[in-house]
């Protein structure tokens, strides 16, 4: 089952190509239910200490999770653990990329902490989208965004490669103080990533 998370931060509606159909579970984490609302997303889930859900109102219907200000976790990281917890094996994070960096890395480390979980995610607020790569390979389809970048994790990824861009790699090092796979471009209608060791964000911007 796949579940999109709807959390804070600015959001560009119009670049938002990642949408629930079917099955998919929607939660809103606090002021992510403004973000859902910009969508036109009714979510299933209501969760946080609604310290800065401002004028949003939750649905009727939906399942109220109320949590205490003064917490361990994050809201994000909460509703990560409940779609994990109600059986979600992929996950959308939609917002969660603007405004504190320190919320702004913390969701990105929750690509990392899935990935581990073999849960396959991305996290994206329609003027970038970021994805998590562990020693593996990966297409990364033509889109709206412009620009792709690759993220060192780790002291060093090896073995890295990129095809199908304008800037192309083949085997090369990269090193976590000395990030320089930035703002690459695609030339045809997909680029192939693969990293032999290590981890890296892939991430996608449009400007």
């Amino acid at each position: 089952m796949r579940a999109l998370i709807y959390t804070g931060g600015s959001i560009d509606p119009s670049r938002i190509t990642e949408h629930p159909k079917g099955d998919d579970l929607c939660i809103a984490a606090d002021s992510g239910l403004a973000n859902a609302e910009a969508l036109g997303v009714t979510p299933a889930i209501v969760l946080g200490d609604f310290d800065s859900i401002g004028k949003a109102k939750i649905p009727e219907k939906a399942e109220v999770l109320r949590v205490p200000a003064e917490k361990d976790f994050t809201d994000t990281q909460l509703a990560v653990d409940t779609a994990l917890k109600r059986g979600a094996d992929e996950i959308i994070l939609i917002g969660g990329l603007s405004g504190r960096l320190d919320h702004t890395l913390s969701n990105l480390a929750i690509l990392e902490d899935l990935h581990e979980k073999r849960a396959p995610a991305i996290i994206t607020d329609g003027k970038n989208r970021a994805r998590y790569l562990f020693s593996t390979s990966t297409l990364i389809p033509k889109s709206g965004y412009r620009y792709l970048s690759l993220i060192c994790l780790s002291d060093k990824a090896k073995g890295v490669s990129v095809e199908g861009c304008k800037y192309p790699l083949k085997n090369a090092t990269l090193t976590r103080t000395f990030q320089y796979a930035v703002s690459n471009e695609l030339t045809g209608n997909c680029a192939l990533v693969s990293v032999r060791k290590g981890g890296i964000y892939i991430i996608e911007s449009t400007d």
